[in-house]
């Protein structure tokens, strides 16, 4: 179904590998001078798959990471520069590996959770990490020399498990979605603590009225999205100069501004925002939305559907994610264990 003229998504790969469902997806953020896109995946046969693109433009699984943990891997996230790869697992750990380019290699393990982790995330800089858990708690980690790691903070505060934690862009800033309903969000007071600053709830900032999966920043770092098992997508602004980066300040001024809703039938496990100003959400309906805020007459911004992909998978979608260096190029992790790749065509802007 396509609602925004021209524009088509098109499947070109489907990467065939893990045993049981493909849960969670990280694109590389710096492949290397020369190379192509890699993408890693991650699933509940306990491994990480690494897909690379050959010169033929073929897609191939080059490396298999696994023997290291003893349930699902749920979450996997690449440092900025490219050169390690966290994990996250259900047995409660999270796992990091040094890649050289060519070989993974595994030179730390994160433990301290009390229950299965959920997320992982990279700092801007590289040298902190997040992950949260169904512990209901979300640990920042600080990277010291020779793959080292301190935990510097315990975040307390959701009362149910931690779905997802996200770093900002550009600052210091972690947000953290839950099966409470909400969107905490979190900053340095520059002591080494992190309080949380600001907390969106359906009552007192128009949030979700259901367990919050998934969030994503625009490549602005001024606009963010979420989604939910309410079946809705929030937009949300703030109104922080981001010329004038202060750590800890500014950072409590989130505000809705846009629901997108009637679009997914089912759960909206995953969310993700292009360089390109496209939202994509994937659902337990098997489906693919992308959405594209419009120029409209209204007061305010206004986000419209360009297209749905029904059937996008034959069980539920579980994750989206746009790749850094080709905009047009989307990949999914479903249920029904497979990676698909997905181009998409035509004029957004009609």
């Amino acid at each position: 179904m396509d609602r925004g003229g021209s524009a088509e998504l098109r499947e070109t790969h489907r990467l065939v590998g893990h045993a049981d469902r493909a849960w969670a997806l990280a694109w590389s953020p710096n492949p290397g001078a020369g190379a192509g896109p890699v993408l890693a995946s991650c699933g509940a046969d306990k491994t990480v798959r690494i897909w690379k693109r050959a010169p033929d433009g073929a897609w191939h699984c080059s490396d298999v990471l696994e023997g290291v943990h003893e349930r699902t891997v749920r979450s996997c996230a690449w440092s900025p520069d490219g050169k390690l790869l966290v994990d996250a697992s259900f047995d409660g750990t999270a796992a990091i590996w040094e890649y050289s380019g060519e070989d993974f290699e595994l030179v730390d393990t994160l433990e301290g959770h009390l229950n299965e982790v959920k997320s992982v995330s990279w700092n801007q800089s590289g040298s902190m990490i997040a992950t949260c858990s169904r512990d209901r708690a979300a640990w920042i980690w600080e990277i010291l020399p020779g793959n080292e790691h301190e935990c510097v903070d315990v975040l307390e505060g959701h009362t149910e498990d931690v779905k997802m934690v996200q770093w900002h862009p550009f600052f210091d800033v972690l947000v953290s979605v839950s099966y409470d309903n909400t969107i905490r969000v979190w900053a340095d007071d520059g002591d080494g603590k992190w309080p949380c600053v600001q907390t969106l709830t359906e009552a007192g900032n128009s949030g979700h009225s259901s367990t919050v999966w998934s969030i994503s920043f625009n490549q602005k770092g001024d606009r963010m999205v979420t989604c939910s098992d309410d079946c809705t997508l929030k937009i949300w602004d703030t109104s922080i100069d981001l010329s004038q980066p202060t750590i800890g300040e500014g950072h409590d001024s989130w505000r809705h501004i846009s629901t997108l809703s009637g679009y997914h039938g089912r759960t909206i496990f995953s969310v993700h925002w292009s360089s390109e100003d496209v939202i994509a959400s994937g659902a337990g309906d098997n489906a693919i939305c992308l959405f594209a805020e419009e120029n409209s007459m209204v007061e305010g911004p206004s986000y419209r559907l360009i297209l749905k992909k029904e059937k996008a998978h034959d069980m539920d979608v579980n994750c989206v994610r746009w790749c850094p260096q080709d905009p047009r190029v989307l990949a999914s992790a479903s249920d029904d264990g497979t990676v698909k790749l997905w181009e998409l065509r035509g004029d957004i802007l009609d």
